[in-house]
């Protein structure tokens, strides 16, 4: 028996005491494709995906099971799927060029054949390329090569008044932030408390600086909690949006980047705010374009302060994908604090119901009854069920000429239509935390979920 087939039957004799299990089935799935098993392993890698794992290796197994099964059709939906994903693999675009070479549809096998080739050598092949060299025109540019842009373009983009006017004093502190006050103390050592406490942090050799990173699901005050933390601080802030910067830095973002951490340095104190950071900090070894990598390591060399001074530049970063970001982020004076924004809790729901109710047309309502229904709602998720209650309410008056108030009945009729949008990160973020926690990362995610190590 082959190594191959030795460890196959082992599997399968495991998978007789555990024929649920994701992980041991995407596994056999890929031992039974690389043996040719294509019928067998497209059954294993269904049923994985089937119960839950979240694997555009799983995926792509799948499509080259259907294309080698000459299932064309099936194997191109999935493949086009996977490949709208940033972190599409390489793969994913060499096997979508041999299924339309296979379906004859040349100029889109060439874009997919010189996307994968751009992204890695290695997939250079001289039998792919003869048959688009004799059956497809000339090849197209299918993507402006970012690093080939005009100094000219872009020399002036960069308007320091217009950012020295973009900096804020907010007015919002932590008395606005509603439950979390294990996120609040963190921040707080991390934070304000080396402002607020100069001479006593010096002591200890610890000064004002650094970064932290916050993550969680989408619309749960990321954004208003680095806002809250400097009006805690009396610093100025500063938000900065990455798809912006992405867009406008095009051919000068290292120089551009580097006048942005300059004017936080002559704010001091100052919150500088990245959101959706996993944009810009995406693994260099996954980056499509050499001109991206040199933002991010411009973007590490600003956080170390290695030709500046950073005391007293507070930055701040939030992402719903931790796991996309770049481990160099995540060392000694960078985003080395990283911390998990959960979805409110109960005593958090009632008070941003409270708020967003403050002031609207009314009857005497239950809020605890609300909230305890609420249950892993985001702020964002409460927003929407307030403002839906609110559209009915408006409907109802102007049919019957008198106005409506926000009513129990209303409110609890409204939570039919709106569900939590948690759901969906946690289950991706799940995944993550039992399969990839170095070090431990995740084992906040684990303990929200009440799972056990």
């Amino acid at each position: 028996m082959n190594p191959d087939e030795n460890l196959r039957s082992n599997l399968l004799d495991a998978l007789k005491l555990a024929p649920d299990n994701p992980p041991l089935l995407k596994q056999i799935a890929d031992i039974e494709f690389h043996m040719c098993y294509y019928k067998e392993a497209l059954e294993k890698y269904k049923k994985s995906i089937e119960l839950g794992i979240d694997s555009n290796e799983a995926k792509l197994g799948l499509a080259k099971c259907y294309f080698a099964l000459e299932k064309p059709s099936a194997a191109i939906v999935i493949a086009e799927e996977l490949a709208k994903d940033d972190d599409a693999p390489t793969e994913v675009f060499m096997l979508l060029c041999k299924l339309l070479i296979n379906e004859k549809q040349f100029s889109l096998a060439r874009d997919h054949y010189n996307i994968a080739v751009s992204m890695d050598e290695k997939f250079i092949d001289e039998s792919i390329e003869y048959k688009l060299r004799n059956k497809a025109s000339e090849p197209k540019q299918i993507e402006e090569d970012w690093d080939a842009v005009p100094q000219k373009q872009v020399e002036d983009d960069f308007d320091e008044e217009d950012y020295l006017a973009q900096f804020e004093q907010p007015t919002t502190d932590f008395s606005h932030v509603g439950g979390l006050e294990n996120v609040k103390e963190e921040i707080s050592l991390k934070i304000i408390y080396p402002i607020k406490h100069p001479d006593l942090f010096e002591e200890y050799g610890q000064t004002a600086g650094g970064g932290i990173l916050l993550y969680g699901p989408p619309g749960c005050g990321k954004t208003h909690i680095a806002r809250a933390v400097a009006g805690e601080a009396e610093a100025a802030f500063l938000s900065v949006g990455i798809h912006e910067i992405l867009d406008m830095w095009i051919g000068n973002s290292e120089k551009n980047l580097n006048e942005i951490f300059e004017l936080a340095r002559r704010q001091q104190p100052c919150v500088l705010f990245f959101d959706e950071v996993d944009a810009l900090g995406a693994s260099r070894a996954d980056m499509k374009k050499s001109s991206t990598r040199h933002i991010v390591n411009q973007f590490l060399s600003e956080m170390d302060g290695v030709d500046s001074d950073n005391d007293g530049v507070l930055s701040l970063a939030a992402t719903n994908a931790p796991w996309h970001l770049d481990s160099a982020f995540r060392r000694p004076g960078r985003f080395d604090k990283i911390i998990f924004v959960p979805p409110p809790d109960l005593k958090a729901r009632i008070e941003i119901l409270d708020i967003l109710i403050k002031d609207k047309p009314c009857e005497e309502l239950d809020l605890q009854q609300i909230a305890e229904k609420t249950e892993d709602f985001s702020g964002a998720d409460l927003k929407s069920l307030i403002t839906n209650v609110i559209e009915q309410c408006l409907r109802n008056s102007i049919r019957s000429g008198n106005k409506v108030l926000i009513s129990q009945d209303l409110m609890l009729e409204g939570l039919k239509t709106v569900k939590p949008t948690t759901k969906e990160w946690f289950k991706i973020a799940r995944n993550y935390a039992l399969y990839a926690n170095e070090g431990g990362l995740y084992d906040d995610i684990l303990e929200y979920l009440k799972i056990k190590k």
